[in-house]
């Protein structure tokens, strides 16, 4: 029998395929920046628990790095604003990035962080996610990087909230709407 608190959503990525998922995405960036050392700058607060299976996959040097970024919205549309606080300590210019994602929907909120920081020339930026929400999307961006490409549901652990809770469970649920 599933705790009360469970039956709210169902499962839609078991632990062990999420796991998978973050092995293939090591060693793909692995592989892609030999002897390149990217920092890798994640995207707080769902990133956490993706970037840090992640960066235990990944074979090279790497930096780390954290930005914290909220994303308002009229009740219309989703991230039409976003504000960044913090930044990467570590100078940019010349470096690989990597921003790293739990979950990328309108891509406004990656597009906001790219904008900024290229303002400090680094010589690439890419972007990480575990899910994609590609029939989200409300600018171009491009992602190079991911672990799955979702629908539109709302989708809660491994890092990602509803109202700040359900970051710690080890699988990706779907939130059923009663």
């Amino acid at each position: 029998m599933k705790s009360p608190e469970l039956q709210k959503f169902e499962l839609l990525l078991p632990q062990d395929k999420i796991a998978q998922a973050i092995k293939r995405l090591g060693k793909q960036i692995s592989r892609d920046y030999k002897n390149r050392e990217p920092i890798m700058i994640g995207i707080l607060k769902g990133c956490i628990v993706f970037m840090a299976d992640l960066i235990r996959n990944i074979s090279i040097p790497i930096e780390v790095e954290f930005i914290s970024a909220t994303s308002y919205s009229n009740g219309q549309t989703r991230d039409e604003k976003v504000d960044m606080y913090g930044g990467p300590d570590t100078p940019l210019a010349g470096r690989h990035l990597l921003i790293v994602e739990g979950v990328v929907d309108s891509g406004r909120t990656a597009q906001t962080i790219i904008k900024q920081l290229k303002k400090q020339e680094p010589a690439s930026i890419e972007i990480v996610t575990l899910l994609d929400k590609s029939k989200c999307r409300q600018v171009d961006i491009d992602i190079k990087y991911r672990g799955f490409d979702v629908g539109d549901d709302f989708v809660i652990g491994f890092g990602l909230d509803e109202s700040q809770k359900y970051r710690n469970l080890p699988f990706i649920g779907k939130v059923i709407n009663e």
